[in-house]
């Protein structure tokens, strides 16, 4: 599937149980293989080292748990 990465920017995310989770607010490339490896669901904009690993470990999907992307993001825990 395709998809720009701006129209995943402020969808809402939910487990595939129908528990709300948050918006994306960031999403993590990784480059080199032209992938999306996270989906952040907090800022990380002004975030130092320390909050973003917190950030990372509680307010972050693996792009590899995503289920779906269609009108929300429906991801698998």
């Amino acid at each position: 599937m395709v998809m720009k990465l701006s129209k995943v920017y402020g969808m809402d995310v939910y487990t595939d149980s129908g528990r709300y989770l948050g918006r994306v607010q960031d999403i993590i490339v990784d480059t080199e293989r032209g992938e999306v490896i996270r989906l952040v669901l907090e800022s990380l904009n002004a975030a130092s080292k320390e909050e973003m690993k917190k950030i990372l470990k509680e307010k972050s999907i693996m792009y590899k748990n995503v289920r779906s992307v269609e009108d929300v993001v429906v991801v698998g825990r």
